[in-house]
């Protein structure tokens, strides 16, 4: 029979063994490509900085930056490892690049979201589109119809037509 006085520390070390097991960012739940986690933001001013450096352009239909107007493309609170997945990007398939949706409002929701800092609209391009299809591998359609593509790294490119919608759950291999 075990007696309390021994119980009790084997039960206080399982429990800190599992906690550090399951704590966000540690551990087996941790080490997942799609594991949400506190990310270094982006201001608007270092991203196009990033970006014009990599020679990636961007537009916005409303000829605008402000992250809370739908037609502006803005890049305020965009993550760190998105803005190196978009220039990885453009230094693996020498592609001209083109964002047309960033950070700002009137994107879907969602944890792993525009507004959220991980997700970059791209124009079409053929060269674009080659690449896509010829390096990537499909993984079936979206909910709502949209093609989608995942890259060696994990992140998921979805066809949405005139543009490829990009999630970036990390840096793509920088």
């Amino acid at each position: 029979m075990v007696s309390r006085m021994t119980l009790r520390p084997v039960l206080t070390a399982l429990a800190l063994v599992l906690g550090v097991l399951f704590a966000p960012g540690v551990g087996v739940l941790g080490s997942g490509a799609t594991q949400a986690h506190a990310d270094t933001k982006l201001t608007h001013a270092q991203a196009t900085a990033r970006f014009s450096s990599s020679g990636i352009t961007w537009s916005s239909s409303g000829g605008c930056s402000n992250r809370n107007v739908a037609t502006c493309t803005s890049f305020d609170q965009l993550n760190l490892a998105t803005a190196q997945g978009a220039q990885t990007l453009k230094s693996a398939t020498g592609c001209a690049l083109n964002i047309t949706g960033g950070t700002e409002t009137g994107h879907a929701g969602g944890t792993y979201s525009h507004w959220n800092g991980y997700k970059l609209d791209f124009g079409k391009s053929t060269c674009l589109t080659n690449y896509v299809h010829g390096v990537f591998t499909y993984i079936g359609l979206r909910g709502d119809g949209a093609p989608q593509y995942k890259s060696g790294s994990g992140n998921v490119y979805a066809d949405e037509g005139n543009h490829w919608d990009v999630t970036y759950y990390n840096c793509g291999g920088c």
